[in-house]
């Protein structure tokens, strides 16, 4: 019984802290596009992937050269 004591108003802050949190989140406009990012992801990308600049080319100097087969 003495733990209702404690498990009372600690289920009180937790719920104040959901309530706050909803409207902080509807406060900062967390809410106002919920189908866009649904649909976005149908859509492709007209733009060509990119390479990574941190990536070794072939053609770049540093790499050792490789072995190729004679077709002799």
């Amino acid at each position: 019984m003495s733990v209702l004591y404690l498990l009372i108003p600690l289920s009180l802050v937790l719920l104040g802290l959901a309530v706050w949190a909803f409207f902080w989140a509807v406060n900062n406009d967390q809410f106002d596009d919920l189908e866009g990012p649904a649909y976005r992801i149908l859509f492709d990308e007209d733009d060509p992937p990119r390479t990574r600049p941190d990536r070794p080319q072939d053609n770049d100097a540093t790499l050792p050269p490789r072995d190729q087969e004679n077709d002799a």
